[in-house]
């Protein structure tokens, strides 16, 4: 009997040692599914795209066709600036919202927000350039980058929020208690307290939303359309890097695809140092933590 049973454990730890390897093995398997395509898709952009960056690329602007160099100045500084216009409006919006919803979670609305928030997320963002065009483009009966940023900022505002409510339920509630009892305001304790400590963990979820809203092409389609010269005015259409990629990419002109495939490395550039920053601001936060 003992020894039936001595036979049987070591049966069930071999079992249990070949579970354990095979869903390790398929775990191993499924993050090298997830992450070959994004080294081939990195390595791939560098290797087409360096071959045609120079300062000209980042001084001058597009070139006619059949005319040798020119770049795409116009269009990262319009990106820059379609960028700027969606932080000034989705970052305050995005903050304070996710503090609304974390601090007052009970209440009806705070929970009609968080709904809302979720199903803007799943949004496709052609349907935000769209919504867009119809409140701003054609009241304006023209493209700008007004609107552009509006797109942008929309689009910032449900990672924003749900990153701002998760951070402010992770800190204590021993810190509110605290400032609480010594006589200090709710208000007062949400802004110099809570916000204080949680503002590391907010500033990755406003990184992370920049990056989103820098590559988005759609929306820009059908808000700031796009434009071949220097323009900084907010009420004109205006470049940008995603739309000038998509204009050469469909053409048939070489030239004019190398041209697509540099701004492609410049956006993946900027989209990887952005999360760079996030990955730094993290650890940093992690490591004062510990």
């Amino acid at each position: 009997m003992e020894l039936n049973s001595i036979t049987y454990s070591k049966a069930k730890l071999r079992r249990r040692k070949f579970v354990n390897a095979l869903m390790l093995s398929l775990c191993v398997v499924s993050a090298l599914i997830t992450i070959i395509p994004l080294i081939y898709i990195f390595f791939y952009t560098t290797g087409a795209g360096l071959s045609s960056l120079n300062l000209d690329f980042f001084t001058e602007l597009p070139k006619p066709v059949g005319e040798e160099g020119g770049g795409m100045a116009n269009a990262i500084v319009g990106t820059l600036i379609l960028i700027g216009i969606g932080s000034v409006i989705g970052i305050p919006i995005g903050i304070m919202s996710g503090i609304y919803v974390a601090e007052y979670s009970k209440q009806l609305f705070a929970n009609i927000i968080k709904f809302l928030t979720d199903v803007l997320t799943g949004i496709p963002s052609i349907i935000i350039g769209i919504f867009v065009y119809g409140i701003i483009v054609l009241p304006m009966k023209k493209f700008s980058a007004l609107a552009g940023g509006v797109a942008l900022g929309i689009l910032m505002i449900p990672t924003i929020t749900r990153i701002t409510e998760e951070m402010f339920k992770l800190v204590p509630m021993s810190l509110r208690e605290a400032s609480l009892a010594l006589g200090v305001s709710r208000w007062r304790t949400t802004v110099s307290i809570v916000l204080r400590t949680a503002l590391s963990g907010i500033i990755t979820g406003i990184l992370l939303a920049i990056a989103r809203a820098a590559g988005e092409t759609a929306p820009l389609l059908f808000t700031a359309f796009g434009n071949s010269f220097w323009s900084s005015s907010l009420d004109e259409p205006i470049s940008s890097i995603p739309v000038q990629i998509f204009n050469y990419a469909i053409s048939p002109y070489e030239e004019w695809h190398n041209k697509a495939w540099a701004g492609a490395f410049i956006l993946i550039s900027l989209v990887f140092v952005i999360n760079l920053i996030v990955r730094i601001i993290t650890r940093q936060k992690y490591e004062n933590t510990v």
